[in-house]
């Protein structure tokens, strides 16, 4: 599988450039993800790639930033560190084929609510500006909304994206007063099933050992790895 493209397809930003083969990805400064080079190409000349990629985040008052995966250009993390550009975020892709009931009953909506949204950001966002461009990106592609509630408040939540074969999983998160009781683990066996996909895969930042060790215990194994050069 070309993770580097399923995880760009999941979660899209909503202005997109191409220049010779690298995607540049601007969504309002929300997520390094969405707000990114995707250097997937070989163009002929690379330092003048890297400059056009700097003045278009520029233009639009973001630093320079590009994701480093398996797929990237080569010799590209090579030329980005020469150039002073710093690693950020080491992330891990895991994937598996994991079937196992949900132990509790999870909300699952084609569209996220109020609560849904409000829940992910708390645990995700940045606690103020760029939830509009959050919710944006979120909805950008068809996806399924899974939600553990109680007394209407989602306690845990995740987003599941359908790609053929297999389900993009995004958006874990699990307000903090919540936590071991197994919620998150709940949520991602009820978007599995309900996605009927034959496989599924997620991100994960490497320092992040018991996200790992959950994973791990569904079913999931490091598939590939990335990480980001900032400017």
């Amino acid at each position: 599988m070309n993770f580097d493209l399923l995880v760009h397809e999941a979660w899209p930003a909503y202005e997109q450039r191409s220049h010779e083969g690298w995607v540049l990805r601007y969504a309002g400064g929300v997520t390094k993800r969405a707000n990114s080079v995707l250097p997937l190409g070989g163009p002929a000349d690379l330092g003048g790639a890297i400059e056009v990629a700097e003045a278009f985040y520029g233009e639009r008052g973001e630093r320079c930033v590009f994701s480093m995966g398996p797929n990237a250009t080569p010799g590209l993390d090579e030329e980005l560190a020469r150039r002073g550009y710093e690693v950020v975020d080491p992330t891990l892709i895991m994937a598996g084929s994991p079937d196992f009931p949900p132990a509790h009953e999870i909300r699952v909506e084609d569209r996220p609510w109020q609560g849904w949204l409000e829940t992910w950001w708390a645990v995700d966002g940045r606690y103020g500006i760029g939830f509009e461009e959050a919710e944006r990106i979120c909805t950008g592609v068809p996806a399924w909304y899974g939600a553990y509630e109680e007394d209407g408040v989602a306690l845990a939540v995740g987003r599941g994206v359908p790609q053929g074969d297999t389900l993009g999983i995004f958006c874990m998160a699990t307000l903090p007063e919540a936590r071991r009781r197994g919620l998150a683990r709940t949520v991602l066996r009820a978007l599995v099933r309900h996605s009927g996909a034959k496989s599924a895969y997620l991100v994960t930042t490497a320092p992040n050992q018991a996200a790992q060790g959950l994973y791990r215990s569904e079913g999931f194994e490091i598939a590939g790895r990335y990480h980001y050069r900032v400017r």
